[in-house]
């Protein structure tokens, strides 16, 4: 497993004290983007070979949320390729060794050219060492979208929700939704499923259901009512389906 040590900092933190969300997703996003560089399989490779990972889904369950100061672990490995598709888990551990949090993904190799989906180059099934699959509870990647919900106020695209690729990064996608739910709880478990990429300038609209036992659905949709996300948020002490 790739790993790397950090220490938790006030920026990351949310009104309670405690790592936010987004932060914890963005440092399961920093360590495989680590590793990739590592490798010689990063951002530069990619460009050259005119190729991008795609997110496809997310599955994050959180054990406790630390605190300012704390020094964690962040680790990653991938798991399995199926063709252009390759599945990659996450973990965060505290100083004593013990899960804080850990998540499944899954990604999609494109061609940035044709927009169409790329096979792994020999290099990347070579470098990218396999190991078995995290031992968790996989849930479906498909997020079902209930048939009632709320819409919310638009959110246009400003440069700041955009990553290297020029699009909505996965965390923004995040972030939009949980601030479209006009209420902040504890994260037990998160699912988000990536539909389409949305580009500086566009609209997304949030369109919220709550639901039993303490989950929350978000669908982020563009000006033309097409699904780009949807988040599943489950507050602790509930179960998602």
């Amino acid at each position: 497993m790739y790993s790397y040590q950090s220490r938790i900092r006030y920026s990351e933190l949310d009104e309670r004290g405690h790592l936010r969300l987004e932060s914890l997703l963005d440092y399961f996003q920093d360590c495989s983007t680590f590793q990739s560089e590592d490798l010689g399989l990063g951002v530069e490779y990619l460009r050259q070979l005119h190729m991008v990972w795609v997110m496809s889904s997310w599955q994050i369950v959180v054990e406790r949320y630390p605190k300012l100061g704390e020094t964690v672990t962040v680790g990653t490995f991938p798991y399995e390729f199926k063709a252009f598709v390759g599945y990659r888990n996450f973990v965060m551990k505290d100083g004593e060794g013990k899960n804080l949090a850990y998540a499944n993904t899954i990604w999609s190799l494109l061609d940035t050219e044709t927009g169409k989906p790329a096979k792994p180059t020999p290099e990347m099934l070579e470098k990218y060492v396999l190991e078995p699959r995290m031992e968790m509870e996989y849930a479906p990647r498909k997020i079902r979208i209930p048939e009632e919900l709320r819409e919310g106020e638009p959110v246009t695209v400003r440069a700041h929700h955009l990553d290297v690729n020029h699009h909505v990064n996965n965390g923004q996608f995040v972030r939009i939704a949980m601030d479209s739910l006009g209420s902040s709880f504890q994260v037990r478990q998160l699912r988000a499923e990536y539909k389409k990429q949305v580009m500086l300038g566009e609209v997304l609209v949030p369109c919220t259901a709550a639901l039993e036992d303490g989950k929350s659905v978000v669908v982020l949709k563009d000006d033309k009512g097409v699904v780009c996300c949807a988040v599943e948020l489950c507050e602790a002490g509930g179960e998602s389906v």
